[in-house]
């Protein structure tokens, strides 16, 4: 049941640049949805690394964002701006939003979001959208991964890496990837990952190596940068397909180009939140092509590591930096229940 017009809403505001203690309940205006956008009444909200950047000063705004934190959202229509068609009030929606997500309604564009297939909760479908639509911009419309070739994605047990695990395995590839314990490896295997690599252990390169047996990678989903690059490309077959988007093991290194000219590599970068409304429309549509009958049908699933309430925004974020989850972690409001 979508509320009564409300005036006001509570919502997570960052008060300086920081950590997570800058994090701040506040209340302020419930947002009004401009043309083509729809307002969206929130039950659980995704917590995603960007955030943290943003909370810690360390990625601008576009100058048309939302100040608060959150990209992804998930609950019900309770409003719609002029020229949107296709969704009514009550509608159950996830979003990809442009900022505003830590908030108890929260606008998107209308291009951006996607219904909640029947057998999701609320809390489940608020983790889906940018991770999603990152996953399939970077791996299925930019480097054109395709069945029976073999996809390695760094940080497996994240967010981003359990992703892109379902959707490349479901899609007919083969998977490897890494992670920092034994625990998270086998946790990467159960959902999919054909090869889970201990970075903490052991030489990850050469285990990956030694499991494909001279065969290459195709399409590398990187956001560790850093160190890592050299070894990706040493891994990688030729017309290979390189995705960088983040920078976690540091934005510098010093590496050997001759992979990329030996192998003909097509090194490409991005992040999502930049792009114009038409691109991630874009993305919408071929994501919900690609998952959403794997969601419907139950072959794809949601994995949810912890939920928190919104007014905990600081501890979702602790959280996530202590590297323990193993999935999405959400913030729920109080119209989860």
């Amino acid at each position: 049941m979508v509320a009564a017009k409300r005036r006001t809403m509570q919502a997570i505001r960052i008060s300086e640049p920081g950590g997570p203690r800058v994090l701040e309940p506040v209340r302020v205006a419930v947002p009004e949805p401009g043309d083509g956008e729809v307002l969206i009444q929130v039950a659980a909200a995704g917590v995603n690394r960007p955030d943290i950047l943003q909370r810690e000063g360390r990625y601008p705004l576009p100058p048309d964002a939302s100040p608060l934190p959150g990209l992804e959202v998930a609950g019900t229509v309770a409003g719609l701006g002029k020229g949107v068609d296709g969704w009514e009030v009550g509608d159950r929606v996830m979003a990809l939003t442009h900022g505003g997500g830590y908030a108890e309604f929260a606008v998107a564009n209308a291009g951006h979001c996607l219904p909640v297939p029947k057998r999701l909760s609320l809390s489940e479908a608020a983790g889906l959208p940018e991770t999603g639509f990152t996953v399939t911009y970077n791996v299925f419309m930019q480097a054109r991964f395709r069945e029976g070739e073999t996809l390695l994605v760094h940080g497996g047990s994240s967010g981003i890496g359990t992703t892109a695990i379902q959707l490349a395995k479901h899609s007919g590839g083969r998977v490897v990837t890494t992670a920092g314990s034994a625990d998270k490896c086998a946790f990467c295997e159960r959902i999919g990952a054909d090869l889970a690599a201990n970075y903490r252990s052991g030489d990850w390169a050469a285990d990956i190596a030694a499991f494909l047996g001279g065969a290459r990678v195709d399409v590398v989903l990187d956001m560790v940068a850093g160190s890592y690059l050299g070894k990706n490309l040493s891994l990688m077959a030729r017309d290979g397909r390189y995705a960088l988007i983040a920078f976690l093991g540091g934005d510098t290194t010093e590496i050997n180009l001759r992979p990329i000219v030996g192998k003909r590599i097509t090194l490409t970068g991005s992040t999502l939140r930049p792009q114009i409304v038409a691109e991630k429309t874009a993305i919408r549509d071929r994501y919900a092509e690609l998952a959403l009958p794997m969601l419907e049908s139950g072959k794809m699933e949601p994995i949810i590591d912890r939920e928190f309430a919104l007014d905990d925004a600081r501890s979702a974020h602790e959280y996530m930096e202590s590297g323990k989850h193993m999935g999405k972690i959400v913030l729920t409001t109080a119209f989860s229940r």
